[in-house]
């Protein structure tokens, strides 16, 4: 019986990209402006908030168009055409049709900064307006043409022209008796009966298109988080990248020294008395015969940060107190935390008992 070996490479699916991305990665990719979006959501709230206001604002509308038409045949059919004349009367109807779109205008806008807000949160970037010669590729160009995002789009599109279609029909044909008859009624029942049934059909047409495009949405969700999908390498090349930084590194370390003074400098005013060499080391020492069986470093540094302790234990009336050798084998010998050596306990003693009866006699 013949046997048949097989052997793979796994190095192949190294260069899968099946992992989710990293932080820094997203972060990257919303810089360019590439953030899980769908301009579909966009649109249908538009034209719902534009059938509203509609609804909201008819007599608003109908008051000032109304006006602008009826001053045009009323008042403007028999006046002297000039120069000067037909720049007022065009400024004039200009206000009026700006006055009637503001509402129009300023409710789109809103809409479109809130379902972007909604979708992907505040981002500014121009990115996406750079020139770029990759968009003059023809070969890149047909990818994009037969690609499966096209597909889908067309798809959707077709989708969208149907349910419009499918929803006018309904409701013209429902209310085919009353279109009939429209003929026998006045010119005003005729504007009011078709602007009843345009916002009808808003309403229902924006409402399903807002369906649609929430499932255009977790779509194009879909399709993002595929885009920035990483590879196991390019997960472990990132981390390498950050922590093999010595710029980072560098910023990581300074920073974690400058928390560690700055608690342990918070921490001087607990001492009991500062040890210097008098310049060059100062060591804070802390001692509670109750809770600790031997005196504590608290606080040490050399230099600069030598002449801070001793300044803020100034501030806050610490005893300082000059010993060379025992300041400088404490610095050397001890961390900020550890108790003192054993062979340290009987000068360190002596110290204490010196400042607790220098205390003593403050007090008195």
């Amino acid at each position: 019986m013949s046997r048949f070996h097989l052997s793979m490479d796994l190095q192949l699916f190294a260069g899968e990209k099946t992992e989710k991305a990293t932080p820094k990665k997203r972060e990257e990719a919303r810089k360019k402006g590439q953030v899980a979006h769908s301009q579909e959501v966009v649109s249908s709230l538009e034209l719902l908030v534009t059938v509203a206001l509609f609804m909201v604002l008819g007599s608003f509308f109908w008051k000032h168009i109304v006006g602008m038409f009826g001053d045009v045949l009323v008042h403007r059919l028999t006046m002297d055409v000039n120069e000067l004349n037909v720049g007022q009367l065009f400024t004039r109807y200009a206000y009026q049709m700006l006055l009637v779109l503001a509402p129009v205008f300023i409710g789109a806008i809103a809409v479109v900064f809130a379902a972007s807000y909604v979708q992907f949160g505040w981002l500014f970037t121009t990115e996406p307006l750079k020139f770029k010669l990759s968009g003059l590729n023809p070969v890149e160009g047909f990818k994009r043409m037969f690609s499966a995002r096209s597909l889908f789009e067309l798809v959707k599109s077709t989708l969208k022209l149907i349910v419009v279609a499918i929803v006018v029909y309904m409701v013209i044909w429902a209310e085919r008796d009353s279109v009939l008859a429209l003929s026998h009624v006045p010119v005003q029942d005729i504007f009011s009966f078709a602007a009843d049934l345009t916002v009808r059909l808003g309403i229902i047409v924006a409402a399903l298109l807002f369906l649609l495009a929430i499932g255009d949405y977790y779509f194009q969700k879909y399709q993002f988080e595929k885009s920035i999908r990483m590879s196991k390498q390019d997960i472990k090349d990132e981390y390498k990248n950050l922590e093999g930084d010595p710029r980072v590194k560098a910023r990581i370390r300074e920073r974690q020294r400058r928390m560690a003074i700055t608690r342990m400098m918070q921490d001087v005013p607990k001492a009991d008395v500062i040890i210097t060499n008098p310049t060059h080391y100062a060591v804070a020492l802390q001692y509670d015969g109750k809770k600790m069986d031997a005196p504590k470093v608290i606080a040490k540094g050399q230099d600069y940060l030598a002449l801070r302790i001793r300044e803020v234990a100034k501030a806050h009336d610490i005893v300082t107190m000059e010993n060379k050798p025992l300041a400088r084998a404490l610095y050397e010998r001890t961390e900020i935390g550890d108790t003192i050596p054993s062979d340290l306990f009987q000068a360190v003693a002596e110290v204490l008992a010196y400042v607790y009866r220098l205390k003593g006699r403050r007090k008195a």
